[in-house]
């Protein structure tokens, strides 16, 4: 803990009288840090995770977008927007670890819980107001652009080639017997790759990750975080995660006000699917075979991972 109070005085000019550790996301570590007069929520990705590469390797390019967002947009409140450094930098790292600094949120991520029906409303709105926004935004988006690619079918296939002998005896158990529908699932998505790569989608700023473990309640605000995957891509980026919800038509109801033509495109929206799950599949594998986990995140880890392999063969 130590270590953390002198970074953030180093290289924030802020001086901590505490650190209380949180519960972080499968990607990263998580601290409240505070002084007698503010808190603060500092997200560390250590670089020995798989994940963490591709988690902040757009940092600085995102960054600039959610400042401009909070600035010009009705999202103000809505969103977090990293803190910059005493050098004006977006993130500090050193050879372990990578730091974002944040403002803290105080309430409650919403989990498990369902959302009320005002916070449908919230959301839908956030999203809405969010998707009005694109490449005529006065900041850089060239580096978060949807080029439709599948950059990591290449390892996924070099993995499921492996044999028995190649894997964990659990993790092979797990695996082998879903190796057909990988297959059709890869083949799919390719295909609906090469598609919309020549076509002609309307592209907005999209957030790509929206779950309930993104979203918090602060007093009368829901607040959406985690922005890493931000990314100016079709609509169907956000909306994969809420078609199947019980509240999709209200949520759609109040998008199509703002959004008068939009309608679902099922080409672009299978191609979301399909990529999100092949891609948590991947990165679940890669964490059982390579990060140094213990039991218990060993466990949780192929919960994870059993869970997405279900729905493969759904």
């Amino acid at each position: 803990m130590n270590q953390i109070k002198s970074i953030l005085k180093d290289f924030y000019d802020i001086e901590i009288t505490d650190v209380l550790p949180q519960q972080g996301g499968w990607a990263s570590l998580a601290y409240k840090v505070f002084n007698k007069n503010q808190s603060y929520f500092l997200k560390v990705y250590e670089k020995g995770r798989a994940s963490t590469p591709k988690l902040t390797a757009l940092i600085d390019q995102y960054s600039p977008i959610l400042v401009w967002l909070m600035n010009n947009s009705n999202l103000n409140g809505k969103i977090t927007v990293p803190l910059i450094t005493s050098s004006g930098e977006y993130k500090y790292e050193d050879e372990n670890s990578i730091y974002l600094l944040y403002d803290y949120i105080e309430g409650e991520t919403i989990g498990e819980r369902n959302l009320t029906d005002d916070q449908v409303r919230q959301l839908s709105k956030m999203i809405t107001e969010l998707h009005s926004f694109g490449n005529e935004i006065p900041v850089e988006t060239a580096a978060i652009i949807e080029e439709f690619e599948v950059p990591f079918l290449h390892m996924l296939r070099q993995l499921l080639q492996k044999g028995r002998n190649d894997f964990p005896s659990d993790l092979w158990e797990l695996i082998h017997s879903y190796i057909p529908q990988f297959n059709n699932l890869i083949h799919t998505v390719e295909e609906r790759s090469q598609n919309l790569k020549n076509s002609k989608l309307r592209m907005a700023l999209c957030h790509t990750d929206l779950h309930n473990w993104n979203l918090m309640q602060s007093g009368q605000e829901l607040i959406l975080i985690d922005w890493e995957g931000l990314k100016l891509a079709p609509p169907e980026a956000d909306m994969m995660f809420l078609v199947d919800k019980p509240y999709f038509n209200e949520f759609l109801s109040i998008y199509q006000k703002t959004h008068k033509e939009f309608e679902i495109n099922p080409h672009a929206l299978q191609f979301y699917q399909g990529r999100r799950r092949l891609e948590d599949i991947c990165e679940f594998i890669e964490q059982l075979l390579f990060d140094e986990q213990d039991k218990q995140e060993r466990i949780i880890t192929m919960n994870y991972l059993r869970e997405e392999l279900n729905g493969i063969s759904k």
